[in-house]
């Protein structure tokens, strides 16, 4: 990483360590043995429970001892996504980043700045001896990406702070009150292939090129789902003919929306010819309904060797499913204090075809924990219907904003000060932790900003360097201002 132009550098420093360190979730051992190397290194006390959570306590600089205890949080692990024609090895290999203007990015790969650019910040704050702050908690969290099991098997009394600032949000200006509670769906058809009838064609239709991103963050914007897109021609041709289903795979994240895939069908030799004029009628339709977001669609159609097929009914009844089954935003917030925001939104994230069966992910989020339940319930029930065995996780709670909140009228303060703008003040339809802080520690006044970040959870993740100095400087305010307990 090139360090020409990134301030702060203490900030940036820390985050190229961090980028050499693997940290898949669920593999955080690497980047947590880092941390207690780090706290051991500047004599600061650090614990780390059976979650692999870590916390690293800092006293209150000389005169700022009567200070609340102020929580600084971030997550350890990062999503693992390359474009598909990149060597990379995330359980080894470092990231590569670059600087391209005012953008940090990495090489093929996914930056790691969700939430990599939280923990530089933290431990930047942890080796200053120059910053005025009251008694400080550096908590990381382990394996957020993948339904906050870090979070959720954290126990009570762990932190014993006063005030928690949350620093994996990604659009520096706005500050979050609020997040949306999530889970998940997994339902599996079951089978025994079988060989397909005489006469038939086998053809693959793949996909990439889509622009992807966050299941929540980006759920309103538009993008084209893979596995949608491609089960949306399959039930097409289902309806005219008989096609078999051999393989359907794409997506690799529960949170992230997929950017490509393929499907491999089996069709009558004497319509083969119909389908792909077919296919080429869809192309075309599908790049004029996502002409803004997705420009760099790539469709293709070819043959392929003969193979097992599903069996006719499952073939039928898993994409019946996948077409019935919502995705997208299924409802607004109707709390205007909270602005423009998604209320409730579902999104199909993998599916995966084995030998034996076809699993497939996808995630609900709501901000409306009755609502979370209902989306659930139809998800499940469409599956239910088309014969596939379903679970559902018990998912993470949503974070209900506090109107009296002590420490969001602090951080609107210092923000108005030091830019001369108001900041927005909103809540977001991604999952945050701390939904389950606060279930585990009701007093806790939380609030939660961060630089800014785009297409996180894809290759194209990328870090606006400038509002990482913005950020630093804000979080430094607030610290230098925090009342007396």
């Amino acid at each position: 990483m090139n360090k020409t132009n990134l301030t702060p550098e203490r900030v940036f420093n820390q985050f190229k360590k961090i980028n050499q360190i693997p940290r898949p979730s669920k593999h955080e051992e690497q980047i947590v043995a880092y941390l207690k190397e780090f706290a051991q290194t500047h004599q600061l006390e650090c614990e780390v429970d059976e979650s692999l959570n870590v916390v690293i306590r800092k006293p209150a600089t000389p005169g700022f001892e009567n200070r609340k205890t102020v929580i600084l949080q971030s997550h350890t692990d990062m999503v693992c996504d390359k474009l598909v024609d990149v060597e990379f090895d995330f359980y080894k290999d470092a990231i590569q980043s670059y600087v391209d203007g005012e953008w940090l990015k990495a090489k093929g790969t996914t930056l790691g700045a969700d939430d990599g650019i939280g923990v530089a910040i933290q431990l930047a704050v942890l080796e200053s001896d120059d910053i005025e702050h009251g008694p400080l908690e550096c908590v990381f969290t382990s394996d957020e990406e993948t339904q906050l099991t870090g979070a959720s098997g954290m126990k009570a009394g762990f932190m014993k702070g006063d005030m928690l600032i949350n620093l994996d949000s990604e659009d520096e200006g706005q500050i979050f009150v609020s997040c949306a509670g999530g889970r998940s769906t997994r339902a599996t058809f079951e089978f025994t292939k079988e060989e397909a009838p005489a006469g038939y064609f086998f053809i693959e239709l793949s996909l990439k090129g889509l622009t992807g991103g966050h299941s929540g963050d980006d759920i309103n914007k538009k993008r084209a789902n893979a596995i949608k897109l491609l089960t949306r021609f399959v039930y097409m041709e289902q309806e005219q003919y008989d096609v078999r289903v051999a393989a359907f795979n794409s997506g690799k994240l529960h949170n992230a929306i997929p950017r490509d895939g393929k499907v491999v069908i089996a069709v009558p030799n004497e319509v083969k010819e119909n389908v792909r004029a077919d296919w080429n009628v869809f192309i075309a339709n599908a790049e004029d309904e996502f002409h803004v977001t997705d420009t760099a669609m790539v469709f293709t159609m070819e043959s392929v060797e003969a193979q097992q097929v599903l069996p006719k009914e499952v073939s039928v009844k898993l994409i019946q499913a996948l077409q019935a089954m919502t995705n997208g935003i299924l409802s607004m917030c109707q709390d205007e204090a909270l602005g423009d925001l998604v209320e409730t939104s579902s999104n199909v994230a993998v599916v995966k075809t084995s030998d034996t069966e076809v699993e497939i992910l996808a995630s609900q989020r709501s901000n409306v924990m009755s609502n979370l339940d209902n989306q659930c319930n139809t998800i499940k029930a469409v599956f239910q219907l088309a014969g596939a065995k379903v679970e559902q996780t018990d998912g993470y709670p949503a974070w209900k904003m506090n109107p009296n909140s002590e420490l969001t009228k602090q951080t609107v303060e210092s923000y108005k000060k030091l830019f001369g703008k108001d900041p927005i003040v909103r809540g977001i339809h991604a999952g945050l932790e701390c939904g389950l802080f606060s279930t585990r520690y009701p007093h806790l006044d939380m609030v939660s900003f961060g630089p800014t970040l785009r297409d996180v959870h894809t290759p194209d993740e990328r870090l606006l360097i400038p509002t990482v100095q913005m950020v630093w400087d804000h979080l430094l305010d607030v610290l230098k201002n925090i009342p007396a307990k």
